[in-house]
């Protein structure tokens, strides 16, 4: 069997990163080379945090947003932390699979303009009890309300209970300005119905979707369009067309048959020109 990826050895390629659907380490490897050319256009040049599996999904896993010193990275220095990484290769992107990375999450902003983010992001996050048809709802309430504002939006799966909306900005001064306007659409929404909350506190969410705005702060993350998951069934977060909504469930894409769902929906979302103003 050819172990190598993109010129990069994987070892231990047949070790069983998802059990149940006996998806191995060297079948992440591929699925990540599959999708290189899509999922690079929103890693590259930006902070990442990882999640890391050195083993399967079942056993100890951690987040690491530091590099070590023999990670195959760029390194970019931010205040008076230790440095953090990104990514502007699919050489480097496999690296971390090598590594054992299963996932990733993206700050809002790129390295070379690091105070000004380009994308906003909704996490919706309903309760155990919110039925697929409400969250739905919430889901295009959100929408409608950005279209009032004549704002772009793009949905995407999440790979666990709820969807991602993205909004993609240009000309963005900095994350104060920014924050500030994603959690007064999460408090409009709020007001207007009462199947959102933006209580942080999990008893407080009962028969509620959480809106999750704080994802919008300097050093906040999200899972990256095209990610893979590290939960059971191997679901990606994928990207998925508004048309799509009543079809697609947050966690029905996997790594089994992601294929029949790529799709060209978000072709123009770096193309947007939107600002806050």
């Amino acid at each position: 069997m050819e172990n190598k990826v993109n010129g990069i050895n994987i070892s231990n390629p047949n070790r069983v990163i998802y059990k149940e659907e006996n998806i191995t380490k060297l079948d992440v490897a591929k699925y990540y080379k599959d999708i290189s050319c899509k999922i690079m256009k929103f890693l590259e040049n930006r902070p990442i945090s990882v999640i890391r599996c050195h083993n399967s999904i079942y056993e100890e896993c951690f987040f690491k947003k530091h590099p070590m010193p023999n990670d195959n990275v760029e390194k970019i220095k931010i205040g008076s932390s230790n440095p953090y990484f990104y990514l502007n290769n699919t050489k480097q992107l496999i690296s971390q699979i090598q590594m054992g990375t299963i996932e990733f999450h993206t700050w809002a902003s790129k390295v070379d303009k690091i105070n000004s983010p380009d994308i906003m992001v909704f996490d919706l996050d309903p309760d155990e009890h919110i039925s697929f048809t409400k969250l739905k709802q919430g889901v295009l309430l959100l929408k409608n309300l950005l279209d009032e504002l004549n704002l772009k939006s793009f949905l995407k799966t999440s790979g666990g209970k709820g969807y991602h909306i993205f909004i993609p900005f240009k000309n963005i001064k900095n994350y104060n300005k920014f924050n500030k306007f994603a959690e007064n659409i999460a408090k409009i929404l709020e007001k207007r119905s009462d199947l959102f909350t933006t209580n942080i506190r999990k008893e407080n969410r009962k028969n509620k979707i959480f809106i999750d705005f704080l994802r919008n702060k300097k050093g906040s993350t999200c899972v990256c369009p095209y990610s893979l998951r590290v939960r059971k069934k191997a679901p990606i977060s994928m990207p998925i067309a508004w048309e799509d909504l009543d079809k697609i469930k947050p966690n029905q894409i996997n790594l089994k048959n992601y294929k029949k769902y790529l799709n060209n929906s978000w072709k123009k979302f770096f193309n947007i020109n939107q600002t806050l103003e």
